[in-house]
Parts: C-alpha cells; structure tokens; sequence
C-alpha cells in the first residue's frame, strides 16, 4: 500500500509501506492492506510504519488527519 505523509512545508514521506500505526483521537490504530476506507483525526504522537524491505520507521507529530482509501493512506500532519 501507499503511504504519504505531508506537512505545509514538505512531503515528508512518500513510498510503499506494509504497516502504518497512527495516534488516533481514541487511541493508537494499525492500518494493513485492504483496510476499510476511514477518515481520522491524528493527536500528537508518533506514525510508526514498516517497508517492505522489514525496516521499522517512525515520525513524531504534533496532529493532523489521516484518509485511508483504496490502499492509499494519506496522513496531513502539522
């Protein structure tokens, strides 16, 4: 699945990932393949998210908004 993970300023990240953890309002969620379509609010915390290539990758924010649709998990941040 596709993962982008973009602030005003820059595309922080913009590549394939197999996991993606985010800090939703209600608590942290993982989101996999074929996830359901969702709109979620981001708290401040950490995105934790695994390549294909196994590599565990994280990035501290402070909030923000995720899509998840069609494979695509497009995480706004500020």
């Amino acid at each position: 699945m596709t993962l982008e993970i973009i602030s005003p300023q820059e595309v922080v990240f913009q590549g394939e990932a197999v996991s993606v953890t985010l800090p939703g309002q209600v608590g942290r969620f993982t989101v996999l393949k074929n996830h359901a379509p969702l709109i979620s609010v981001l708290v401040e915390g950490t995105v934790a998210y695994r390549t294909p290539a196994g590599e565990e990758k994280t990035y501290d924010i402070k909030g923000g908004l995720a899509d998840v649709d069609n494979n695509v998990i497009s995480v706004c941040i500020y």
